[in-house]
This record gives structure tokens, sequence and C-alpha cells, in this order.
């Protein structure tokens, strides 16, 4: 049943309308897609939030600049609404330094070692904006970027569909691509997520969700409990690129098949911990094909649930190990040293430059696609 339910959903993104305008009504639950102004960019372009409310009154929002998820409000035990990501006020929060909050990651989530990479013989020089290598898409990634809205209707309800065209050599990636990213929020509290996107040469890509989750709605995250349904990781070298290696994650720190609190064994002396400062690996999910759950994380104090499903191979979990007290975000919570984590699914990091990982190569007449839910519920 819940295969069959989760089908539906991407069935209904994949048939999506457009209506056209930027307010309308959701014919399957009643509720109305609102739109504010959120702040303006240094040029003047005005950028906008959205809100996609559900019948009981959860919501996530949503603008178009880095397509950034800026708040989700979702019951706890009690019925008590509660903000559960990471993120800012304002605009202007945004556009300073920040560690992706919330963000549409591309071309290229995560690392490319080197910042660069070989395709069809030729090589092809990217930004090093993390130590030697390439993180999250470069200086300018798909997070820095204004996309096109659009509200629009679903089998499933009201939507807002994101727009932009990459041209070809943008932050060093070959091909004028085409990407288009669908959000919906559905009367079963999940965020659902669809990837579309072409191109017109051969290129790479790799596109994720970056919100930093906090089911307490404040404090450490050390308490929630995780489950990640694999048997392998990615273990990485001193500069948090993949060895190339499926390591068991049997015996280890890394072993997250039995539901397991963050902060059970964080400290350990392990040397992947050490590297990491933390969780901040890619494990490798024990599926077939098409849609899998990649993990289950349980707040105990609320009794919030949150399911992450996706239709890509591995799993990022970053426990927020490079937050450090600098950050003031919402409300003006200062962001401390493990206060939200991610969960992002994606292809392998530095998957162009390691044949044995699966492909990330897309070609002109293909079509990207990629998936992904963030389920919330509460026990």
């Amino acid at each position: 049943m819940r295969n069959a339910r989760i089908n539906s959903i991407v069935l209904g993104l994949a048939a999506a309308v457009v209506l056209g305008g930027c307010t309308t009504t959701d014919p399957g639950a009643g509720a109305a897609v609102q739109k504010r102004e959120f702040g303006r960019m240094p040029d003047g372009t005005p950028i906008y939030e959205f809100t996609l409310k559900n019948s009981k009154g959860a919501e996530a929002r949503i603008i178009n600049y880095g397509g950034i998820i800026t708040a989700v409000r979702v019951p706890d035990k009690q019925g008590k609404m509660g903000d559960v990501v990471l993120g800012y006020d304002n605009l202007e929060g945004y556009l300073k330094e920040t560690p992706y909050f919330g963000a549409l990651i591309g071309r290229y989530g995560n690392r490319i070692g080197n910042a660069k990479f070989s395709l069809n013989g030729k090589e092809y020089k990217l930004a090093a904006n993390d130590g030697p290598n390439t993180l999250h898409g470069g200086i300018k990634g798909f997070d820095k970027v204004v996309w096109t809205p659009k509200v629009m209707a679903t089998l499933t309800g009201t939507a807002l569909e994101l727009t932009y065209l990459s041209k070809d050599g943008e932050e060093g990636f070959p091909g004028n691509l085409n990407v288009r990213a669908v959000y919906s929020f559905g009367e079963d509290n999940a965020i659902k997520l669809v990837y579309t996107a072409t191109t017109d040469q051969d290129t790479v890509l790799n596109l994720t969700q970056h919100s930093y989750f906090n089911l307490k709605g404040s404090g450490d995250i050390l308490d929630h409990v995780v489950m990640i349904p694999a048997d392998t990781f990615t273990p990485v070298d001193s500069t948090l690129i993949p060895t190339g290696e499926l390591k068991p994650v049997e015996g280890t720190p890394f072993d997250f098949r039995t539901p397991t609190p963050i902060g059970a064994r964080i400290n350990q002396a392990d040397e992947q911990l050490r590297i990491g400062k933390g969780y901040d690996h890619n494990w490798v999910i024990n599926k077939k094909s098409g849609l899998t759950l990649m993990a289950r994380v349980q707040e105990p104090t609320t009794g919030r649930i949150l399911e992450v499903f996706s239709t890509d191979p591995g799993l990022q979990f970053y426990s927020g190990n490079f937050l450090d007290g600098k950050i003031t975000g919402k409300g003006g919570w200062a962001y401390q040293f493990r206060n939200g984590f991610c969960m992002e699914p994606q292809h392998f990091p530095d998957s162009p430059n390691k044949p044995s990982f699966p492909s990330v190569v897309l070609k002109p007449g293909q079509n990207y696609n990629h998936t992904i839910i963030y389920r919330f519920s509460v026990k």
C-alpha cells in the first residue's frame, strides 16, 4: 500500500498542468498557495516566497532564489505546529555566506575531487571552492541563482514549479542544461520534489536538496534516532573525497540499520569520524531501482518523525559539524555545533572521477529524473 501511495504521488507530479498566476487554490485539498515578496536581489530583482499549506494547517515555504525551502511547519505529538528547518527570516541572510540552508543543489551535489573531471576524452576544470575540490556546483551553484516560478495544479494538489537554464560553461560544466524542479506539499505532510533536466551536450548532473532539519525545533540533534537501510558507505580521504571503496558498515559507527541516536557513537575514536568531524558521508542504500526509503529519523521528545524517500542510489547524512555559533538564523537563534542535520539523496560524491560508481552522465535526448520525498509524521 505504501509503495502504491508513493507511486501515485510521483505520477501526480509528473502529470502537472500549468495553471498560471501566482496564487491559486489546491483543487484536491482546498488550500491556497500564498505568495509574498521575500526581499530583493542587489540588482533590484524581487524574490518571492511561496507557502504551500494543506488542510491540516501544516505548510512548506519555498523561495525562487536558490529553490530554498525556508520553513516547514508540522505538528508534534501534542498537535503543536513548529518549524523544523534551519534558515533565515529574510533574504539578506541567504545572500550572505551560508552553509546551503534549504537549498536546491546543482549542477553537482557534493564534491568533485581536485575540481576537475574528464568526459569523452576532454578535461573540464571547475572552481575549487572547498579546499582543492568543487563543492555543490562551484562558486555560484544552483543555490545562488534566481529561478523562474510558476504555480501549478497536479493530480495530488497544488505545486510550485521552478525552472532555470544553466548555460554551457556555467561554473565550468558543459552543455546548455534546462532544469525543472516541482515542489508540492500534501495532506500526508510530505514535501515532494521532482527534478527533471535535459541537455544539448554530454554533461554530468547530480541534483539534491540541502535542508538542515531539527525535529525539536531548537537545541542539538544528538538525541534524534536515525535508521539508514545501507550495508555499505563510501569512506573518504582527508579532503572528504571518496576513496572508491564501498566499506561495510558492520561493526562501525556508520551502522544505522538498527535505529540509533545520532550522538550514540559520533565521538568514537574512528578515523572516518575524525576526518568528517562527525557524520558527513555517503551511504549506499540497499535498493535495486525506483523510489526507496533512504532514512527514517525520530525525535523522542516531540514524537516527530521524518522519512526520506528517493530514486537515487546514495544518501549523504551530515550531522551539522561545521555549524559553530557564528551564524544567527530565525528568531535570533545562533546555530551551534550539531544544531541541525541533513539527509541529501544523491549520486555518490566524485562519481565523474570514479568509473566504478553509478554513472552521472546525461546525454542529449535523455531525460534526467530524480524524485525526493520528505514525509513528516508523529508517534
